[in-house]
């Protein structure tokens, strides 16, 4: 299982120990620090379309009208931390976000 997020994310760090406490062995992915390759970019993109871009963020909100109007892809290579997050990985399932519904899949 991999979850993608930021280390400042409280949410990540919920997630993380959550995942850990029901027994999950999780490989924490720092955006910021391993960004991601465009095959990965694309492949989050398809997973979830534009609904992977936090558009209430402080890091949408300082884009530019360009960027705003580009595509997810543009926008997450240009700054990761626009994503929302966390992105969980587990096989070929995807998960977006720690609410009910992914913690009653995952945990």
């Amino acid at each position: 299982m991999i979850l993608y997020g930021i280390p400042t994310c409280d949410t990540c760090k919920k997630a993380l120990k959550a995942l850990a406490a029901a027994g999950h062995d999780v490989t924490f992915r720092d955006l910021r620090a391993q960004p991601l390759t465009a095959a990965e970019i694309t492949e989050i993109v398809t997973e979830f379309g534009d609904r992977v871009i936090n558009k209430s963020s402080t890091t949408y909100r300082g884009f530019s009208d360009f960027l705003k109007m580009s595509e997810p892809e543009a926008q997450i290579a240009a700054q990761p931390t626009v994503m929302k997050r966390p992105i969980i990985r587990q096989g070929a399932d995807w998960h977006l976000g720690w609410d009910d519904a992914v913690q009653a899949k995952l945990l």
